[in-house]
């Protein structure tokens, strides 16, 4: 199974569609799931992160030996305080995804009567107990849950856990933004204050035994390297003759440091929008006027990052790079983490931008 990349927003055709094996980018997975393993994946946004994933759980159930789907939390973000609504809603969207990549006899059965709180635990208890397969399950955007929905739900995966395989999913991977151990009152993940909840609701911890600690690892999506760019875009020569000059993978790799969306956004852009067809070689000029394009007209994904500057905390640590002048004072390292998690700042230290792409896209705002 592999994962699909030049399908940007905008304008496509279907000959880009063009990938990299998902095992590739996350090897680390099916060794979790053998091992029973609770763990978190999370990436910036237009990573690859949901696709990468899908074709994972495609893997792992095509294998023969579980029953893996990847559903989305999304549906359950109206409802922060209103947990019933939540689950039903994410357990809805479970079942459509599930009717959607598994054979019948290994789909979830009609979820069991039960309260509010305990409705998606009774329901994953009941799917594990049916399914002659052990069962894995991805839970993506798990940060579009907040408040009481988001507690209850970490809470009736911890409490669950300990009836795997038989009577819980064997694994489970929890898929988003940020590390879902960052809490923290000022990151997303951040609990507002719930009356009643042991520790006195406390903002800066979940009340009660911490649902973290049955993670075993926390893995991030990382950015394409050279090799991979080079093995992706020579997918698009073999199928069209067309090739990339060396000089033209490496430009590529320079100005978006492999930042998945950027490389598959340059070369839609040069094929597509700049309309260089083959045999045309591409070359390191043709990356360069692609790069100048989509700064100029902030595609999609640029757009939504440059929305993100209107964040105190990220302004107050992208002014200092584009300006060049010291910080007013010294960043808190959680809001560093934060920017980073964004995909606006490089993955390690030091503080700089994440590739030169972004930088010149905020630069131009100064």
């Amino acid at each position: 199974m592999m994962t699909r990349w030049f399908n940007t927003a905008g304008p496509c055709v279907p000959a880009l569609h063009y990938m990299i094996p998902a095992a590739a980018r996350l090897p680390e997975v099916p060794g979790l799931v053998a091992q029973h393993g609770y763990f978190v994946v999370h990436a910036p946004r237009q990573t690859g992160k949901t696709t990468t994933l899908r074709a994972l759980a495609q893997e792992l159930t095509a294998s023969g030996r579980y029953a893996a789907v990847l559903t989305s939390c999304e549906p359950g973000r109206p409802w922060p305080d209103d947990v019933g609504a939540a689950e039903r809603a994410v357990l809805r969207t479970l079942q459509e995804r599930a009717a959607d990549a598994l054979p019948a006899e290994l789909r979830p059965p009609a979820g069991p009567e039960a309260p509010a709180g305990a409705l998606l635990s009774s329901a994953l208890a009941a799917w594990s107990r049916a399914c002659p397969r052990p069962v894995v399950l991805v839970l993506d955007e798990i940060d579009a849950l907040e408040g009481r929905t988001l507690i209850s739900v970490l809470s009736q995966l911890r409490s669950g856990a300990t009836g795997r395989p038989e009577n819980f999913p064997m694994s489970v991977a929890l898929c988003g933004l940020r590390d879902l151990r960052d809490c923290h009152p000022r990151n997303r993940f951040a609990i507002p204050r719930v009356p009643g909840t042991a520790g006195g609701g406390n903002a800066d911890r979940l009340g009660g035994p911490s649902p973290f600690n049955i993670i075993v690892k926390s893995l991030r999506l990382g950015n394409f390297t050279l090799d991979e760019i080079r093995e992706l875009y020579g997918q698009h020569t073999s199928d069209t003759g067309q090739p990339f000059t060396d000089g033209a993978v490496e430009r590529a790799f320079e100005l978006t440091d492999g930042q998945p969306w950027l490389v598959n956004a340059l070369a839609n852009e040069i094929i597509v929008g700049m309309a260089v067809r083959a045999p045309t070689p591409i070359t390191a000029e043709h990356v360069e006027k692609a790069a100048e394009r989509l700064i100029q007209t902030r595609a999609t994904h640029l757009d939504s990052l440059v929305d993100k500057l209107n964040d105190s905390r990220v302004r107050a640590i992208i002014e200092p790079l584009i300006t060049g002048t010291p910080p007013t004072q010294r960043p808190k390292n959680d809001d560093i983490q934060y920017v980073r998690d964004l995909g606006l700042l490089a993955p390690d230290p030091p503080v700089r931008p994440a590739n030169p792409i972004y930088n010149e896209l905020t630069s131009s705002l100064a």
